[in-house]
């Protein structure tokens, strides 16, 4: 039974995975259904703009109680930029009114978006039903559902590199599990997109390939990547027809297994005015088709950006969304109905025209983590965890530069350096949990169902949160200290 003061973040695992295995549902459910949209001869070159939207759980309410950020913003206007906590929250729930006034007026608007978990329970926790009922419209109005496509991410806004292994999956459970109870399971079932929050994508072999087995064990089709996070297998950086256009992400573990996904990816850094700007939109204007294989498929310029921070996205960016759909409408009425033009697509729509027209994932171009050329020649034939293991050793001994701590948005942040006194106690208390109840929840699976287990889970994805390890030493990592101390009370509670 969940506690009302819980969110829904466990206890339907077995319910939820037979749900990802089951074909996308036809018609209005399916995401951008092919049919509604443009027709694929008819598509010169696309762009897909996301917007990711997250603010962190802080034990800094009445007597430390958890609390979302907003919620302390709005109580703490004169501190820093708490002031902007009117304005975020318009910006959580503005698309529902953007995108039907684009409709109106003709357009055909297209937006992906990316929700932490802690944001969404952040909603909940400050009753911002007018909210909620705006993001329950953007999933499930069918009149929206062509248009909008939730991306799934990791629900408690974890940096994947330095998250502990067994916790991946967990956190990706836990936010299709807070999505499916707030807007259901065939809202839930149309998210085959994955959102890396931080963009953070790890490099090391067997956190790569956990990752990516987990995505494809909770029903992901595709996720989104960083650029510069990739290269092709021989170390070479994507060529241009690989940056606009699908690729074959080879996650392979240091014992030589192998796990597949898609992937789109995202160019030109983290600056928040591509899409501020829109200006995805406009470089797809000046794209023609690109090489796949033995045939050409339309360009996909994909961007991603905080859909709240910033002055270009608090004040700039509706008027260049609607601007940009309507040169767009124009172009098209302009050129008339049989003419190749540039539209917007969202990621999972792409994927369907591009197999609809018959190309294969298998034509997807292969790449793999960045780094990992170097790893694998040094490794040298089939892998094994010794060979990789002495590999790793003296590429690290031999080599400054080389590291297996992943890459994300910023290569000029580290998640992990000077960070020890939030890295440490992560691990402890993952190892931990997984100690207490793993086989507990082998013995009987509905024990993630009980307050004891949830509430250990709950601190445990909160203390991974990419906030903590963002700000600096300070206040943020106290609020870090202060959720391990509860997180290590619980598992001594259930282990009493």
């Amino acid at each position: 039974m969940i506690r009302p003061d819980l969110p829904p973040i466990s206890g339907e695992e077995s319910a939820l995975l037979a749900l990802r295995r089951q074909e996308t549902p036809p018609g209005p459910s399916r995401p951008a259904p092919v049919g509604h949209g443009p027709r694929f001869d008819r598509i010169r070159s696309a762009f897909a703009c996301a917007l990711h939207m997250h603010q962190p759980t802080i034990p800094a309410g009445a007597d430390g109680a958890l609390i979302s950020h907003l919620q302390f913003m709005f109580e703490h206007p004169g501190e820093g930029d708490n002031h902007n906590a009117g304005p975020f929250a318009h910006c959580y729930r503005r698309m529902v009114d953007l995108i039907p006034q684009v409709i109106r007026e003709g357009g055909d608007p297209r937006l992906m978006l990316d929700y932490s978990g802690t944001l969404l329970w952040g909603f909940e926790q400050m009753g911002r039903h007018d909210i909620l009922e705006a993001l329950h419209r953007l999933a499930c109005d069918p009149a929206l559902v062509p248009h909008v496509e939730w991306l799934g991410t990791f629900w408690g806004h974890a940096v994947a590199p330095s998250t502990p292994i067994p916790d991946l999956k967990l956190h990706i459970q836990a936010w299709q599990h807070h999505f499916a109870a707030l807007f259901g399971s065939e809202a839930l079932q149309r998210v085959q997109g994955f959102s890396l929050p931080e963009m953070a994508l790890p490099n090391h072999p067997d956190t790569l390939f956990a990752l990516v087995s987990a995505l494809n064990d909770c029903g992901y089709r595709w996720l989104l990547l960083q650029e510069h996070s990739v290269e092709n297998p021989d170390g070479s950086a994507l060529r241009h027809e690989q940056r606009y256009g699908p690729n074959r992400l080879v996650a392979r573990s240091s014992t030589g297994e192998t796990a597949t996904i898609t992937a789109l990816i995202k160019t030109q850094g983290s600056d928040t005015k591509l899409v501020g700007q829109m200006q995805p939109c406009y470089e797809a204007l000046g794209l023609g088709p690109v090489p796949l294989g033995d045939t050409t498929i339309p360009p996909l310029v994909s961007q991603i950006a905080d859909g709240e921070n910033g002055g270009v996205m608090m004040n700039e960016f509706p008027a260049a969304f609607l601007q940009a759909h309507q040169r767009l409408a124009a172009r098209a009425a302009a050129s008339g109905a049989t003419a190749a033009g540039t539209v917007a697509l969202n990621g999972t729509e792409y994927l369907e025209l591009l197999r609809a027209a018959g190309v294969s994932s298998e034509a997807f171009p292969p790449i793999q983590a960045v780094g990992q050329h170097r790893l694998w020649r040094q490794v040298g034939g089939t892998p094994t965890l010794e060979a990789t293991e002495a590999a790793l050793a003296e590429l690290q001994a031999t080599d400054p530069g080389f590291s297996m701590d992943g890459a994300s948005w910023t290569n000029n942040l580290s998640w992990v350096e000077g960070y020890e006194n939030v890295l440490e106690p992560m691990q402890r208390l993952s190892a931990r949990f997984h100690r207490v109840f793993d086989p507990q929840v082998e013995r009987d699976p509905a024990l993630t169902r009980s307050p004891a287990y949830q509430e250990a889970l709950l601190h445990l994805l909160l203390l991974q949160t990419s906030c903590f390890r963002y700000w600096g030493q300070g206040a943020w990592t106290d609020h870090a200290r202060e959720i391990h101390r509860r997180g290590e009370a619980l598992l001594a509670q259930a282990e009493a």
